[in-house]
C-alpha cells in the first residue's frame, strides 16, 4: 500500500497508547501512518454514569463518523467499547491479541485485609462505574459499598489517591499497558474465572469502512485469527442478550488444551445475585446460542440439593440456592479426626512450599499453631482453599483456580513451578497423593498426614434431584447403604471424589473450580426434566 494511513483515536494515554501501539505493528509490515486525535461524548461528559448517558458508542461514535466522512482510514478502539452491531458501511478488520483479561482491585493499603476475599476491609468503600463488576462483586463480598467512578486511568488512579474511595476497580489490560506505577497501593489481581470481564475485553479493533477491500487484505497480516474467534461467541452472547457494553453481563472464553471454555455472568440489576454458566465445547460453533439457551427464563431448575458437608445459608451457594427457591439437605456423612498434635519446627524451616489440597488440611495444619517462615510459599488448589486460607491470615502464592478441573492438571503446573525445592505437603490419611505423584526427582517432598476420617453410620437416603459429594469418603459413607435414583444428577467436587463415584459407573458432572461459585455453575448448567 503506498498511501500514508490516518488512525484516529480518543486522546487518553491508554488511548495513544493502543492507536500507538497499531501504528508501529503496521510500521513492522511496512505501512507508514499517522494518528489524528478524536473527542467523544465519553470524554466531554464526566459527571453522568455512563448507564446514564443516552444511546449506545459513547466512545465511539465520533471515531466512526470520521470514518464515514473518510476523514480517518481506520479506527484503533478498546473492543469492549464497542457496539455489537457495526454502523452501516463499517467493520472491524483485524484484532490484536489478548492482553491478560483479570480484573485488578487497587487498594489503599490501610484499607487492606488479607483474612476476607479480594484482601478488602469490611465495609470498603469500593469505585467502579461497571454494573457487571457491582453484581459479581457483591455475589461474593455483599458488605462492599460502590460509588460511580468516571474518567481516564490516571484520573481514576487520582481519585483514589485523593481518598475518595477505599479501593477501585480497574481492567488489568490497560493498567499493564501504559505501565503505572501503582506501588503505593495493594494490588490484587481476580482471575477471568473468578470474576467474568466485560466481552472482548483486553482485545483492540481497527475499524474501517467496509468498502476500503484494499486495506481489509492488508490489515489480515496483523489480524489475530484465535482471539477473533473466542470474542466473537462473547460479543454474540452479549447481542442475544440485547445488552449494552453497561449491562449486568460478563462474558469470558479461551481456547485451551484443543478445547473452548466460556464463563457467562448475567444479572438483572448490579444488586442481583448473578447465575453464571461454565461450557466446554470442540467448537465456538453454536456456543452462543447454548449459552443463551441456559439462560432462559421458563428453563426448569432442581426443587432440591443434597450436599455432602454443611452449608452457611449466607455462604455463596446458599445465596445461590436461595435465589432459585431450591431446598437444601446438607450433612457431612465422616467425621474427621486429627492424626497428630504436634509439627516438627525442623520441617518448617526446611519447607520452600507447604502444598494444601483441601480445606480440611488447612484448618488442622493451623490448630497446630505453625511457626511458618517468611520466605515459605503456601500453594492450594482452588479458590475454596484459598478462601479458608485467607482465615489464617496467609494468601496463597499459588492457586490452580483457573488451570482446569483435574488435580493431576493443577498438579503438573505446580511440580514446575517447586522444581528443586522442597515442598511439605500436611494431608489426609489414605489420600490419593495426586500431588507428591507430579512431583520432580528434583523436588524433595515431606509428606505428612495430619487427620483421618471416619465414616458415618447408617446414612439415609435422599430423594434430592441433585447429590453433590465433597470428598471421596463421603461417596463411600453414602452408598454403603444407598442407591442413586436414574433421575438424581451427582456433581463431585475434585478429581479425587469424581474417581470414587467412576468406580460404581455413576455419570457425574466436575465443576471447572472445586469451591461453591463452581458448584453454582455445575448445578445451573445441568438439564432438568
Amino acid at each position: 500500500m503506498n498511501r500514508k494511513l490516518i488512525i484516529g483515536t480518543r486522546g487518553s494515554q491508554l488511548a495513544l497508547w493502543q492507536a500507538n501501539f497499531v501504528k508501529d505493528t503496521l510500521a513492522e509490515i511496512g505501512v507508514e501512518a499517522e494518528l489524528k486525535i478524536i473527542k467523544t461524548q465519553g470524554d466531554i461528559i464526566q459527571h453522568l454514569r455512563l448507564d446514564k448517558l443516552e444511546g449506545k458508542g459513547f466512545f465511539t461514535k465520533e471515531l466512526e463518523e470520521e470514518l464515514l466522512s473518510a476523514q480517518i482510514d481506520l479506527a484503533v478502539h478498546s473492543h469492549k467499547d464497542l457496539p455489537t452491531v457495526n454502523p452501516p458501511g463499517l467493520i472491524i478488520a483485524a484484532v490484536s491479541e489478548r492482553e491478560d483479561p483479570s480484573e485488578v482491585i487497587i487498594i489503599h493499603k490501610d484499607c487492606v485485609d488479607v483474612t476476607k476475599r479480594l484482601s478488602l476491609k469490611h465495609n470498603a468503600s469500593v469505585g467502579t462505574s461497571s454494573n457487571r463488576r457491582k453484581a459479581q462483586l457483591l455475589s461474593v463480598r455483599p458488605d462492599l459499598e460502590f460509588s460511580d467512578l468516571r474518567g481516564n486511568l490516571q484520573t481514576r488512579i487520582q481519585k483514589l489517591r485523593d481518598e475518595q474511595y477505599d479501593a477501585i476497580v480497574l481492567a488489568k489490560a490497560g493498567v499493564t499497558r501504559i505501565e503505572m506505577d501503582l506501588s503505593d497501593f495493594h494490588i490484587e489481581e481476580v482471575s477471568p474465572v473468578e470474576i467474568i470481564p466485560a466481552p472482548a475485553q483486553g482485545v483492540l479493533a481497527i475499524q474501517i469502512r467496509e468498502t476500503d477491500q484494499d486495506l481489509f487484505n492488508l490489515l489480515q497480516k496483523i489480524n489475530c485469527e484465535g482471539v477473533a474467534k473466542t470474542i466473537a461467541v462473547e460479543r454474540k452472547v452479549l447481542n442475544m442478550f440485547d445488552a449494552g457494553c453497561h449491562a449486568p453481563l460478563g462474558s469470558y472464553c479461551r481456547e485451551r488444551n484443543g478445547k473452548f471454555e466460556s464463563w457467562t455472568s448475567i444479572a438483572e440489576d448490579n444488586e442481583d445475585f448473578p447465575n453464571r454458566l461454565y461450557l466446554e465445547s470442540n467448537t465456538t460453533e453454536g456456543m452462543a446460542q447454548r449459552i443463551f439457551d441456559k439462560f432462559k427464563k421458563d428453563r426448569k431448575m432442581p426443587s432440591s440439593v443434597f450436599i455432602s458437608r454443611d452449608l452457611d445459608e449466607n455462604s455463596y451457594l446458599g445465596k445461590w440456592l436461595a435465589k432459585h427457591n431450591i431446598t437444601v439437605d446438607a450433612r457431612s456423612l465422616i467425621k474427621i479426626f486429627p492424626t497428630t498434635n504436634t509439627l516438627d519446627s525442623f520441617i518448617l524451616k526446611r519447607a520452600d512450599w507447604i502444598f494444601f489440597n483441601s480445606k480440611n488440611a488447612i484448618e488442622h495444619f493451623f490448630k497446630l499453631e505453625p511457626l511458618i517462615l517468611k520466605k515459605t510459599k503456601i500453594a492450594v488448589l482452588g479458590r475454596g482453599s484459598e478462601s479458608t486460607l485467607r482465615k489464617f491470615g496467609r494468601v496463597a502464592d499459588f492457586s490452580g483456580d483457573d488451570l482446569g478441573i483435574s488435580t493431576e492438571e493443577i498438579a503438573n503446573e505446580f511440580a514446575k513451578i517447586a522444581d528443586g525445592q522442597t515442598v511439605f505437603i500436611p494431608r489426609a490419611k489414605d489420600s490419593l497423593m495426586s500431588i507428591q505423584k507430579a512431583l520432580t526427582e528434583n523436588t524433595t517432598v515431606i509428606d505428612m498426614p495430619i487427620y483421618e476420617t471416619v465414616l458415618e453410620e447408617n446414612v439415609d437416603k435422599t430423594n434430592a434431584e441433585v447429590l453433590i459429594f465433597t470428598s471421596p469418603s463421603n461417596v463411600q459413607a453414602y452408598f454403603a447403604e444407598n442407591l442413586a435414583e436414574p433421575d438424581q444428577q451427582i456433581i463431585c467436587i475434585g478429581y479425587s471424589t469424581a474417581k470414587a463415584i467412576e468406580e460404581m459407573e455413576l455419570k457425574y458432572t466436575l465443576p471447572f473450580s472445586p469451591d461453591e461459585m463452581g458448584l453454582s455453575e455445575a448445578i445451573f448448567g445441568l438439564e432438568y426434566k
